[in-house]
Protein backbone atom coordinates (compact mmCIF):
# COMPACT_ATOMS: atom_id res chain seq x y z
CA UNK A 1 0.00 0.00 0.00
CA UNK A 2 1.65 3.56 -0.89
CA UNK A 3 1.43 6.02 1.39
CA UNK A 4 -1.38 8.81 0.98
CA UNK A 5 -0.08 12.07 0.25
CA UNK A 6 -1.93 15.52 0.61
CA UNK A 7 -1.24 19.15 -0.20
CA UNK A 8 -2.01 21.77 2.64
CA UNK A 9 -2.57 25.04 1.44
CA UNK A 10 -3.55 27.38 4.29
CA UNK A 11 -1.66 31.18 5.70
CA UNK A 12 -2.39 30.26 8.97
CA UNK A 13 1.14 28.50 10.08
CA UNK A 14 -1.12 27.30 13.53
CA UNK A 15 -3.88 25.65 10.97
CA UNK A 16 -1.35 24.72 9.09
CA UNK A 17 0.71 22.60 11.94
CA UNK A 18 -2.01 21.16 13.49
CA UNK A 19 -3.13 19.50 10.34
CA UNK A 20 -0.15 18.29 9.38
CA UNK A 21 0.74 16.44 12.67
CA UNK A 22 -3.10 14.65 12.66
CA UNK A 23 -2.37 13.94 8.93
CA UNK A 24 1.02 12.50 9.90
CA UNK A 25 0.25 10.97 13.59
CA UNK A 26 -3.24 9.99 12.94
CA UNK A 27 -3.27 8.51 9.62
CA UNK A 28 0.49 8.15 8.06
CA UNK A 29 -0.56 10.51 5.28
CA UNK A 30 2.69 12.50 3.70
CA UNK A 31 1.75 15.73 4.22
CA UNK A 32 2.90 19.34 2.01
CA UNK A 33 1.92 22.67 3.29
CA UNK A 34 1.68 25.84 1.26
CA UNK A 35 1.23 29.42 3.01
CA UNK A 36 -0.28 31.11 0.03
CA UNK A 37 -2.27 30.27 -2.93
CA UNK A 38 0.38 30.73 -5.63
CA UNK A 39 3.26 28.38 -3.43
CA UNK A 40 0.60 25.94 -3.69
CA UNK A 41 0.06 25.68 -7.17
CA UNK A 42 3.51 25.15 -7.57
CA UNK A 43 3.60 22.35 -5.44
CA UNK A 44 0.65 20.77 -6.20
CA UNK A 45 2.33 20.73 -9.71
CA UNK A 46 5.68 18.98 -7.88
CA UNK A 47 4.05 16.92 -5.62
CA UNK A 48 0.74 15.62 -7.19
CA UNK A 49 -1.13 14.94 -4.33
CA UNK A 50 -4.45 12.89 -3.77
CA UNK A 51 -6.15 15.35 -1.73
CA UNK A 52 -5.67 18.81 -1.23
CA UNK A 53 -7.23 20.79 1.44
CA UNK A 54 -7.55 24.57 0.71
CA UNK A 55 -8.47 27.17 2.96
CA UNK A 56 -10.48 29.77 1.05
CA UNK A 57 -10.08 32.70 2.70
CA UNK A 58 -6.02 33.61 1.94
CA UNK A 59 -4.87 37.33 1.46
CA UNK A 60 -3.15 38.13 -2.49
CA UNK A 61 -5.00 34.60 -4.14
CA UNK A 62 -8.03 33.22 -1.92
CA UNK A 63 -8.91 30.04 -2.58
CA UNK A 64 -11.39 30.17 -4.90
CA UNK A 65 -8.84 32.27 -7.54
CA UNK A 66 -6.63 29.14 -6.12
CA UNK A 67 -8.85 25.97 -6.79
CA UNK A 68 -9.58 28.14 -10.56
CA UNK A 69 -6.17 27.74 -11.32
CA UNK A 70 -5.78 24.27 -10.21
CA UNK A 71 -8.23 23.35 -12.69
CA UNK A 72 -6.89 24.91 -15.54
CA UNK A 73 -3.45 23.09 -15.03
CA UNK A 74 -4.06 19.44 -17.25
CA UNK A 75 -1.56 17.70 -14.15
CA UNK A 76 -3.54 18.97 -11.24
CA UNK A 77 -7.68 19.29 -12.60
CA UNK A 78 -8.21 16.03 -11.33
CA UNK A 79 -6.84 15.92 -7.80
CA UNK A 80 -9.56 16.55 -5.49
CA UNK A 81 -9.68 19.67 -3.78
CA UNK A 82 -11.39 19.89 -0.10
CA UNK A 83 -12.16 23.36 0.68
CA UNK A 84 -11.23 24.56 4.40
CA UNK A 85 -13.45 27.68 5.48
CA UNK A 86 -15.29 29.50 8.15
CA UNK A 87 -17.64 30.63 5.90
CA UNK A 88 -20.25 28.44 6.40
CA UNK A 89 -23.46 30.65 5.84
CA UNK A 90 -25.71 29.44 3.52
CA UNK A 91 -24.93 31.54 1.01
CA UNK A 92 -22.03 30.42 1.09
CA UNK A 93 -22.73 27.37 1.07
CA UNK A 94 -24.49 27.92 -1.89
CA UNK A 95 -21.42 29.57 -3.92
CA UNK A 96 -19.12 26.20 -3.01
CA UNK A 97 -21.75 24.20 -4.52
CA UNK A 98 -21.30 25.48 -7.98
CA UNK A 99 -18.26 24.86 -7.59
CA UNK A 100 -16.64 21.47 -8.47
CA UNK A 101 -14.46 20.66 -5.12
CA UNK A 102 -14.91 17.67 -3.13
CA UNK A 103 -16.19 18.60 0.03
CA UNK A 104 -16.33 21.33 2.56
CA UNK A 105 -14.74 20.87 6.22
CA UNK A 106 -15.79 23.99 8.33
CA UNK A 107 -13.52 25.98 10.34
CA UNK A 108 -12.59 25.44 13.29
CA UNK A 109 -12.04 21.82 12.76
CA UNK A 110 -11.92 19.37 15.17
CA UNK A 111 -8.01 17.80 14.27
CA UNK A 112 -8.54 14.70 15.71
CA UNK A 113 -11.86 13.52 12.75
CA UNK A 114 -10.25 15.69 10.20
CA UNK A 115 -8.54 12.36 8.54
CA UNK A 116 -11.54 10.84 9.07
CA UNK A 117 -13.43 13.94 7.67
CA UNK A 118 -11.14 14.04 4.59
CA UNK A 119 -11.35 9.88 3.75
CA UNK A 120 -15.67 9.96 4.20
CA UNK A 121 -15.68 13.13 1.70
CA UNK A 122 -12.86 11.27 -0.53
CA UNK A 123 -15.05 8.00 -0.16
CA UNK A 124 -18.36 9.81 -1.19
CA UNK A 125 -17.14 11.34 -4.40
CA UNK A 126 -15.50 7.97 -5.39
CA UNK A 127 -11.94 8.97 -5.09
CA UNK A 128 -10.32 6.09 -3.66
CA UNK A 129 -7.15 5.84 -5.76
CA UNK A 130 -5.02 6.74 -2.57
CA UNK A 131 -5.26 3.52 -1.11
Amino acid sequence: MSTKKILIIDDDEDILEVAQLTFETVSNWQVFTATSGSEGIIKAQLELPDAILLDVMMPGMDGIATFDRLQSIPATQKIPVILLTAKVQSIDKQRFATLEVAGIIAKPFDPMQLTNQVEEILDATGVRSIE
